[in-house]
C-alpha cells in the first residue's frame, strides 16, 4: 500500500472523548481540536518516516520500518518503542493506551485510534 504523500485534515470524530480516555493533558487536548494538521508522509518499501505538522509551528516526527522496533512518539509527547506492522493494506501501532491504525480509503489517509472501546477517527485529504 502506498502511503507517500501530503494530507491536510479534514474532519474527525469522537476527538473529544477519546483524548479524554487516554488522558491527555488539557492544553494539548485544545492544540488538536479541530486544527489543520498536516500529516507528510515518506515511504521507502517498508521505511517510513511520518510527520505531522501543527499549527504554531510544533511537529512530530516518527520513523520506523514495518516490522521492527523503533523508537516513537506520541501526540502527547510521550517517547516509547513500538512495533509497526501491516495487517490488510493497514499500518497498525500498539501506544502505550491505544491502538492506532492507518490507510488509505478513497485517495484519503485515515487514522482509527482505539482505547477501552472509545474509537476516533481523522479523515484527512491529500494536497500533495
Amino acid at each position: 500500500m502506498a502511503f507517500a504523500g501530503k494530507y491536510e485534515f479534514e474532519g474527525d470524530e469522537n476527538y473529544d472523548a477519546f483524548v479524554q480516555k487516554i488522558g491527555l493533558p488539557s492544553d494539548k487536548a485544545e492544540m488538536g481540536r479541530n486544527c489543520k494538521i498536516v500529516t507528510e508522509v515518506v515511504q521507502n518499501g517498508n521505511d517510513f518516516t511520518w510527520t505531522q505538522h501543527f499549527p504554531g509551528g510544533h511537529t512530530t516526527t516518527n520513523s520506523f520500518t514495518v516490522g521492527k522496533e523503533a523508537d516513537m512518539e506520541t501526540m502527547g509527547g510521550k517517547k516509547f518503542k513500538a512495533t509497526v506492522k501491516m495487517e490488510d493494506g493497514k499500518l497498525v501501532a500498539d501506544f502505550p493506551n491505544y491502538r492506532h491504525t492507518a490507510e488509505i480509503s478513497g485517495g484519503k489517509l485515515v487514522e482509527i485510534s482505539t482505547s477501552s472501546g472509545v474509537v476516533y477517527k481523522r479523515t484527512s485529504k491529500k494536497i500533495a
